[in-house]
């Protein structure tokens, strides 16, 4: 085989190669988009709460807070989900294992014997 030829393992490593870091490239333009998104919002708002609570701080904090308790929320409306499927998952395994064994299927005879 030539040196200049690559197998098809050599290529699908490149590929991953790429792919990551093309992965990394989007996740550091990402960063200083969102870096940049928060050095020009730092201005400070205000919010009320009931009974005449505020609460002042700068705009790109009170942005984050806000996704980040989103994000909590959303993960944890997915625990009950989560819980329920792998009881089902923990019953189902229980009466595989508690069934007999059932004998394999026949195979079917070879064609011209």
């Amino acid at each position: 085989m030539p040196p200049f030829s690559r197998g098809a393992d050599d290529l699908r490593v490149e590929q991953m190669k790429f792919l990551r870091s093309m992965a990394w490239m989007l996740r550091a333009l990402l960063f200083v988009a969102l870096l940049l998104f928060a050095l020009k919002n730092t201005d400070p708002v205000t919010l009320r709460f009931y009974m005449d609570q505020t609460w002042q701080a700068p705009l790109v904090l009170v942005i984050v807070a806000f996704f980040a308790l989103g994000a909590v929320l959303g993960v944890l409306a997915c625990f009950a989900k989560l819980f329920a499927q792998r009881r089902e998952i923990a019953a189902l395994k229980k009466d595989l294992r508690a069934r007999p064994a059932a004998e394999p299927p026949p195979v079917p005879p070879t064609p011209g014997a």
